[in-house]
C-alpha cells in the first residue's frame, strides 16, 4: 500500500498541484496590479452582473483572507476577499464574476451543480471515513474493509471530478457577461482569461492526484484479491 509504482505518478500530479496553487496565487496578484478601463469594483461588477440576471435579492458581502471567494448556496450570499469586494483590477473583476457565475447556474439549476449539491452531504462523510477503512483494510488484509474504503474514495473523487465542469461553466459565465456587459474591454479579456485559467487549474491538478490515488487502491486491491 505505501509504496507503489502509481505513487510515482502521484507525486508528479501532486507538484502539479502545488505549483497550480502558486501559479494562481502568482496570477492574481500580477492582474491585481491593473487597474481595470471602467473603473470597476470587484462589489460593482458582481451586484451589476447579479441584478443583468434578475438576482436582486442575493446580497454581497466582503469576507477576510485572499481567495476566500465564494457563493454560499444555502444562504445563497456572494462573498467576496476583501481585495476583490474593493478594489477595480482585472483580477477583482474576474473573481468576483465567476463567484456571480455560480449563483446564476444555482438560478438555472444547472445539472452539475445540483448533482454536486445532492451528493455533497455523502462527500462528507465517505472522505472522512474512507482514509481509515482503507488504512485499517490493507494493515489486517480484509478485503471487504478495503473495497468498502475504495467505494467511499470513489464518492469523494467524483465530487471532485463534478467540480470541473461546475467550475469551467462558471468561468465561461463570467467571461461573456463581463465583455457584453462592458465590465471589461476586448484587450483586457486576455488579463480575464489568465486570472481564471489559473484558479481552474488548481481543481484539474487537485482531481487528477485524487483519481491517481483511487487508480492505485483499485490496482493493489485488484492484485490482492488475484493472489488469493
Amino acid at each position: 500500500m505505501f509504496f507503489h509504482p502509481m505513487d510515482f505518478l502521484i507525486l508528479i500530479a501532486f507538484g502539479l498541484s502545488m505549483w497550480a496553487s502558486f501559479r494562481v496565487r502568482g496570477t492574481f496578484n500580477r492582474w491585481s496590479e491593473v487597474r481595470a478601463m471602467s473603473g470597476m469594483t470587484g462589489y460593482e461588477a458582481a451586484r451589476r452582473m447579479l441584478d443583468h440576471n434578475g438576482l436582486h435579492d442575493i446580497p454581497i458581502e466582503p469576507t477576510p483572507g485572499a481567495l476566500t471567494d465564494h457563493y454560499d448556496p444555502i444562504h445563497k450570499v456572494v462573498r467576496l476577499s476583501e481585495p476583490v469586494y474593493y478594489e477595480s483590477s482585472i483580477s477583482a473583476i474576474s473573481v468576483a464574476c465567476h463567484e456571480v457565475g455560480h449563483a446564476i447556474q444555482h438560478k438555472v439549476h444547472y445539472p452539475m451543480l445540483v448533482a454536486r449539491h445532492k451528493i455533497f452531504p455523502v462527500v462528507n462523510f465517505a472522505s472522512g471515513v474512507a482514509p481509515f477503512l482503507l488504512i485499517a483494510g490493507f494493515l489486517m488484509s480484509i478485503s471487504n474493509l478495503i473495497l468498502l474504503g475504495i467505494i467511499f474514495f470513489s464518492v469523494a473523487v467524483l465530487f471532485q471530478v463534478i467540480t470541473l465542469p461546475v467550475e469551467f461553466n462558471a468561468s465561461n459565465r463570467a467571461k461573456q457577461l463581463m465583455v457584453t456587459e462592458g465590465f471589461i474591454s476586448g484587450d483586457e479579456s486576455r488579463g480575464v482569461s489568465k486570472v481564471l485559467n489559473a484558479a481552474a487549474l488548481t481543481y484539474v491538478a487537485a482531481a487528477l492526484v485524487s483519481l491517481l490515488q483511487l487508480l492505485k487502491f483499485i490496482m493493489i486491491f485488484s492484485g490482492s484479491r488475484s493472489n488469493e
